[in-house]
């Protein structure tokens, strides 16, 4: 049987297989017989499968590289009891085949125009005009309200896949929503709008392709001094926001992994509760995705 195109999920032992999908990674390996093999990783957004060429591998391998989009023919096998693809062929797209990489990204699981609901939602919580301005004035930009329905949270932690932002900033909301309601002495206004803008520099630190790869941005400033920038360019924007007011936001957000350079404290109990907030989602959800037991907190 002959199918083109199948979702990777969708791949079955002993059927043929020619589409399109992404390449992460590719390697040229020796037999135990000595021959040479190539080895790949490919991805589309259902999931990712290994792929084996014993023929012809070196003249395959000269036909694409790690991070292109390639056509593919071959037989899916099971070897181990992991099913993977024996090539007969595999080679770069044309230039002008029309395809979007993120068709081969990893994606929410969630609706993302039910979290950017949401993120509205919680957005309306905010009584401080000013504060409630700069956070609704990420919606109201359609390059940073696109930037949070695509951006991941991490490469390889936790939230890897396309949304990841907005689902892990609507359920830190959401818990510092909850512990405002078990400490009323914190300052909901700022924790829940810290909590919504906490990573939103995430949205200029990431590149899509066949992979998704940090940015020149994200690698020279990182997200939390993009973050700052973001903001701060909301806040010219926004009518009454307080200088005070701004840096206490600012404040939380710059210290939502700890304390800030040369500082052993936390700038204040809604930066404290913020930071632990996000730590919390963060390894739970590493932990529930990939088995990720070490401290995240990206």
């Amino acid at each position: 049987m002959r199918v083109e195109s199948v979702a990777i999920a969708d791949l079955v032992p002993d059927s043929e297989v020619e589409g399109v999908y992404a390449c992460t990674k590719k390697e040229k390996l020796t037999a135990r017989s000595g021959s040479p093999y190539l080895s790949v990783e490919l991805r589309d957004a259902s999931g990712k499968i290994g792929a084996r060429a014993f023929r012809d591998a070196s003249f395959l391998a000269g036909q694409f590289d790690r991070g292109d989009i390639v056509h593919v023919a071959g037989r899916v096998e099971s070897f181990k009891d992991e099913r993977q693809i024996n090539l007969r062929s595999i080679k770069r797209t044309e230039g002008g085949t029309a395809v979007d990489p993120r068709d081969f990204l990893p994606s929410a699981y969630r609706d993302v125009d039910e979290l950017e609901g949401f993120f509205e939602h919680l957005t309306r919580e905010i009584a401080d005009p000013g504060l409630r301005g700069i956070t609704e004035g990420v919606l109201a930009d359609s390059e940073l309200r696109e930037g949070l329905r695509t951006a991941p949270c991490t490469v390889g932690g936790h939230h890897p896949y396309l949304g990841g932002l907005l689902e892990h900033t609507v359920a830190v909301a959401t818990l510092a929503q909850q512990t405002w309601d078990l400490h009323r002495k914190l300052d909901s206004d700022l924790l829940i709008s810290a909590a919504l803008l906490h990573d939103i520099g995430k949205v200029r630190e990431f590149d899509y392709g066949a992979e998704i790869t940090v940015s020149e941005a994200g690698r020279q400033l990182g997200h939390l001094q993009l973050g700052a920038d973001i903001i701060r360019d909301l806040a010219s924007r926004t009518a009454g926001i307080e200088s005070s007011r701004l840096n206490d936001l600012l404040a939380c957000v710059l210290s939502h992994h700890g304390p800030p350079p040369g500082s052993q404290r936390m700038p204040s109990a809604e930066a404290v509760a913020l930071q632990r907030i996000n730590t919390l989602d963060a390894n739970v959800k590493g932990i529930l995705e990939k088995g990720i037991h070490r401290q995240e907190s990206s």
